[in-house]
């Protein structure tokens, strides 16, 4: 019993000297931008250029390449921003991405279809029967997380936060 009391001293007095635990520390720092990288499947919350914070995520069910047109189940590659937050989503919450930008509504005006749309960093759907996706692809092209992470995500972010989505 005393050894054990020794030890939590021993790791309380560690955890003063060391000061603050990075946890806490990154917990309390605001998010300055988002950077995805599709081909990991990681979305990263960072602070100026320190990465924080890093979720696994799911993309749209055709995952590589931009997306240029309407239904083409692609995440769109490049940088955006957070432009509308969602607390009434059908996929738990849903942060939007100001996905199409000129560029991309100019491409697919050049070749006579819809750019699409609606595209979100979300939650998982309400309806039970989609919830099990049986992989990590499985949207239109939003950005799909875990409920808890999207809800973590919806405290820390932003209107306006810029986002950048690598291949």
């Amino acid at each position: 019993m005393l050894a054990r009391y020794l030890f939590l001293l021993v790791i309380s007095l560690a955890q003063l000297v060391a000061g603050p635990s990075v946890a806490s520390t990154q917990a309390d720092l605001p998010v300055t931008s988002i950077i995805v990288y599709k081909a990991d499947r990681k979305l990263h919350l960072l602070h100026e250029n320190r990465v924080i914070k890093t979720y696994p995520i799911g993309l749209g069910f055709a995952p590589k390449g931009h997306k240029q047109f309407e239904g083409d189940g692609k995440t769109p590659e490049g940088r955006y921003v957070i432009d509308r937050r969602n607390p009434n989503s059908a996929f738990h919450l849903s942060l939007g991405i100001s996905y199409p930008n000129g560029a991309d509504r100019a491409f697919a005006k050049s070749k006579k279809r819809s750019p699409g749309g609606d595209i979100f960093i979300h939650g998982q759907s309400r309806d039970w029967k989609v919830r099990y996706f049986g992989g990590r692809d499985w949207t239109a092209g939003c950005i799909a997380m875990k409920d808890r992470h999207i809800e973590e995500l919806f405290a820390r972010i932003k209107t306006g936060t810029p986002i950048t989505i690598y291949p």
